[in-house]
């Protein structure tokens, strides 16, 4: 074998070494993002000093009392008081300037939103994402739209299995429980598109279970509000067939467009043909993809809920226009 294995091996090991990378958490776009960081450089910086104190000490103490020839053995000191009580202070001291941040964040990352609070209502099913802006009357899927610079309240529940919602360059993960409300109150600061991902294992489909966050300036996060308030739109000539092909088929008791349908166990899709992504941030939204998800979803995402109706291709083609069409 040559040697052109080693520039090809050092360069995969240092592609896994991005500082920004789309789920790194080592760089902060919100306070609550921010707030966990600076208490993970505070806690780095003081298991640094430990280790440098006891590596110190080892290398000390294997230098200064290293067998030599004919020198005898060292004075055993049996108890020392002073020693005892400094190596059970220290560490008290050390935990001590951990804990009382650490508390600090937890209180302040758990605290009430204000009154001026966008609120989210999250809720984590197996394998996708519903978000409900109750004072804006939106839902939306597996999609999240915020306004930069203004405090959002996520309010975190399951109704299934548990979840956990995580979007690392936002904030920290908390768990999405049935029966439980949870709540994460953050401000994102920098507009941008941040990857999130269920992080609680929750069936077949864990895996699958994305998101996107979208972080929008006030401006174009009202026009995404006007846009999503908005009814659906007629569809084009070359969609009416896929719309027929929706209404009368099992598709309607699940899935919600407004004016067209009223289902509730599945995404809303009124602006289905908007979203950048399909089945939970899995696929690009592209007709290719959309007619392979609506021709066999279990095929596609393990265990997924949605059946596989027996569309044919051309059906399935008719369908993926008309919802890529809702936009």
């Amino acid at each position: 074998m040559g040697q052109g294995w080693r520039p090809a091996l050092l360069g995969l090991a240092l592609g896994g070494c991005a500082w920004d990378a789309p789920q790194s958490t080592l760089v902060a776009y919100s306070d609550f993002a921010r707030a966990i960081l600076d208490l993970y450089a505070l806690i780095m910086w003081a298991v640094v000093a430990i280790a440098a104190v006891v590596s110190f000490g080892l290398l000390f103490v294997l230098v200064r009392y290293r067998d030599r020839p004919g020198q005898s053995l060292p004075e055993q000191i049996r108890g020392h008081t002073l020693l005892e009580v400094s190596w059970t202070i220290a560490p008290a001291l050390i935990l001590l300037v951990i804990a009382i941040p650490t508390i600090q964040v937890i209180f302040r990352t758990q605290g009430t939103a204000s009154p001026q609070a966008l609120e989210v209502d999250v809720r984590g099913y197996q394998w996708w994402w519903a978000f409900r802006y109750p004072s804006l009357g939106v839902v939306t899927a597996n999609e999240l739209h915020l306004p930069a610079g203004r405090q959002v309240s996520l309010k975190l529940e399951g109704p299934d299995v548990i979840h956990s919602f995580w979007v690392p360059r936002l904030g920290g993960k908390r768990d999405v429980v049935p029966g439980r409300v949870n709540r994460i109150t953050l401000t994102p600061e920098v507009g941008g598109e941040y990857l999130g991902q269920c992080a609680e294992f929750c069936g077949a489909s864990h895996a699958f279970m994305g998101m996107r966050v979208f972080v929008d300036e006030p401006a174009a996060f009202e026009r995404w509000v006007a846009a999503q308030k908005a009814p659906a739109p007629e569809p084009p000539e070359a969609a009416v067939e896929g719309r027929d092909i929706y209404v009368k088929s099992a598709c309607v008791g699940c899935h919600s467009i407004r004016g067209v349908s009223a289902g509730v166990l599945g995404p809303d899709l009124t602006r289905f043909g908007a979203r950048k992504t399909l089945a939970a941030a899995m696929f690009p939204n592209t007709a290719d993809n959309l007619v392979a998800w609506l021709r066999d979803p279990p095929a596609v995402k393990p265990g997924a809920k949605m059946p596989n109706l027996g569309l044919t291709e051309a059906q399935a083609r008719a369908v993926a226009t008309y919802l890529l069409s809702l936009k």
